[in-house]
């Protein structure tokens, strides 16, 4: 290593300090950035489990409105089954008489009666 002369010395130092003092103020600027990047990471983290919850929320309810809506179709499918039955053109008991009317009133109304308790039982209406 060559000497440097005495006159060149404190040139040097300042130099060296000048150096250090920006190596310095860039390390904090580092830290500073490297700090602004985690907080927005943070925060976009944040938004997009809130985000995600109110997805969540929104399929739940969809699922409970599609719960009822089968429950209530089921219902309604009753009467038309029995009256797409008693509609045949073929005679079945009680065709023609009152009877066979109040006999398919009463199984239409028991039929959906039970499918009503049944889902209500289960929470579906």
């Amino acid at each position: 290593m060559v000497d440097s002369p005495e006159t060149e010395r404190p040139l040097v130092a300042d130099i060296a300090d000048r150096f250090h003092q920006v190596s310095s103020m860039a390390d904090g600027q580092r830290e500073f950035l490297h700090g602004v990047i985690e907080f927005f990471h943070t925060r976009t983290s944040t938004h997009m489990t809130i985000a995600a919850e109110a997805l969540s929320g929104t399929s739940v309810q969809q699922n409970d409105d599609m719960r009822r809506i089968t429950a209530w179709v089921a219902i309604v499918a009753v009467p038309t089954a029995v009256t797409g039955f008693f509609g045949q053109n073929i005679p079945y008991p009680g065709f023609g008489e009152t009877s066979g009317l109040i006999a398919s009133m009463i199984i239409m109304v028991i039929m959906a009666g039970t499918l009503y308790l049944i889902f209500k039982r289960k929470r579906w209406l």
